[in-house]
């Protein structure tokens, strides 16, 4: 992921941006916010000053959460009004689509606010995680969320339960394109294993889970001890202010052990095995819509959760890295992102994600599937209210979803206009990421991912 075997700041960062507020800081000689416009100019400054790897915060916080104290009696056209502003001031300084905020999963102004503004102003940037819990979270606002979907593919629907269990009480929060990392931390490096290519290097299925897998995934740790040895031991990076003033802990950064090609993998597997039901019909038995294959997916994701979970780490969260299925890069050709199923292969949405749920208990730190929805769903959203809440009931971390005919699309996680895209080669662009979508969009197909409709062959649609 192009950090080389030296990085000098961590890949991912995610500051306690409640913690800024309240304390202010003596590095940027900001007292404490005392109000929302204090507050708001207090983050506008303080995120230029978080890198990343893309040299833009991946993270703005978890906005309600940390706006509401400062929300006093400032009437909803009054917080509309700031809150517009500030979602514009962000589109056009920090033009990156990796940019993410986070809000829910309780009800409240910000909450809505936010929902409101971002579905009226369609923006590329900043990427947003609603998050939803079913104890806490109204349906009404759930329908919110998921009708913006519908509107302009925002927000991803996070289900906050699973990620809550899977972190310390300090908490955590999603960024980039939908990875869960420790708040107050973040991921040091992130490393990707290919598995097609492991699983073309092995025999049959039982090398691949014996030799093959388990050769490479040390290959991997070997890579992860030296980045991370580097960043935290000669670079100088956890000197900075933000340790200092305790808005990050190093303890708190973990290696991201990611994977993708998952699809391939089953499916090279599984032609090497020469199965008899899978060669009587070669059109149904691939990754996705034949439960054996499903299946070695599954046991796939499990032995990876094995390996990771019991090996050790110099620089790690609680000594481990955390899983992800990673959501490909532009770059990557002829291989699936993550555990996702091949663009134009896509069954309907509900064997869609019964396909996919069992994964998702194993991806700590970020798995997501991009369902690709017939545009009727559009005077329809309760078919989109109805599978998001089936697919969370089911396990899924996080619910996403493209429309079919929205100008804005999500490309692996991260958004994109099509208009953008048709204008770049021409025009280029002002946000950062247009390029990134133009590459993958000519390499990896994602114009070819096929919209199906989301209530027609399955009815009702909600999962049971």
């Amino acid at each position: 992921m192009f950090e080389g075997h030296a990085p000098f700041k961590p890949r991912y960062i995610l500051p306690d941006y409640a913690k800024f507020l309240q304390q202010g800081s003596a590095y940027l000689e900001l007292a404490a916010a005392q109000n929302m416009d204090e507050a708001l100019n207090a983050l506008t400054i303080i995120y230029h000053h978080v890198p990343s790897v893309t040299n833009i915060p991946v993270y703005l916080g978890q906005l309600d959460e940390i706006l509401m104290p400062y929300v006093a009696d400032l009437d909803e056209a009054t917080i509309y009004q700031k809150l517009k502003l500030f979602w514009i001031m962000l589109d056009r300084t920090l033009p990156d689509a990796f940019m993410h905020v986070n809000i829910g999963p309780s009800d409240n102004v910000i909450c809505r606010t936010i929902l409101k503004v971002d579905a009226e102003l369609k923006q590329v940037a900043p990427n947003l995680t609603f998050m939803y819990d079913p104890e806490i979270t109204p349906d009404e606002l759930l329908q919110v969320a998921t009708t913006n979907i519908c509107e302009c593919n925002k927000p991803h629907i996070g289900n906050y339960p699973i990620h809550a269990q899977s972190y310390d009480a300090q908490g955590f929060g999603i960024v980039s394109c939908y990875n869960s990392l420790p708040l107050a931390g973040g991921a040091n490096t992130l490393v990707r294993l290919n598995l097609k290519e492991v699983a073309q290097r092995a025999g049959n299925s039982e090398d691949f889970f014996a030799n093959t897998l388990p050769h490479y995934c040390k290959l991997m740790y070997e890579l992860i001890e030296t980045r991370a040895k580097f960043l935290h031991e000669e670079s100088n990076f956890f000197d900075s202010f933000l340790v200092k003033e305790g808005l990050i802990e190093e303890a708190r950064f973990a290696p991201m052990f990611a994977i993708y090609g998952m699809a391939e993998a089953v499916n090279t597997l599984l032609n090497k095995e020469e199965l008899t039901d899978i060669a009587l019909d070669r059109a149904n038995s691939q990754y996705g819509h034949n439960k054996s294959a499903n299946k070695l997916g599954h046991r796939i994701s499990a032995a990876l959760d094995q390996i990771v979970k019991s090996t050790p780490v110099t620089y790690g969260y609680y000594g481990r890295a955390l899983l992800h299925a990673q959501g490909g890069i532009s770059l990557d050709q002829g291989v699936t992102p993550g555990v996702r199923i091949p663009y134009g292969s896509e069954p309907n949405p509900v064997a869609h994600i019964q396909a996919l749920a069992e994964h998702h208990q194993y991806y700590t730190s970020g798995i997501s599937e991009i369902l690709t929805i017939d545009k009727s769903v559009k005077s329809n959203p309760q078919a989109m209210y109805q599978l998001c809440k089936g697919a969370l009931s089911l396990g899924f971390r996080e619910f996403s979803a493209n429309v079919a005919g929205n100008d804005l699309i999500r490309v692996t996680g991260y958004m994109i206009k099509l208009s953008d895209i048709a204008a770049f080669k021409t025009q280029g662009s002002r946000t950062n990421t247009t390029g990134l979508g133009a590459e993958a969009a000519e390499n990896t197909g994602i114009l070819n991912r096929k919209p199906r409709v989301a209530s027609h062959e399955q009815s009702p649609c909600y999962i049971k």
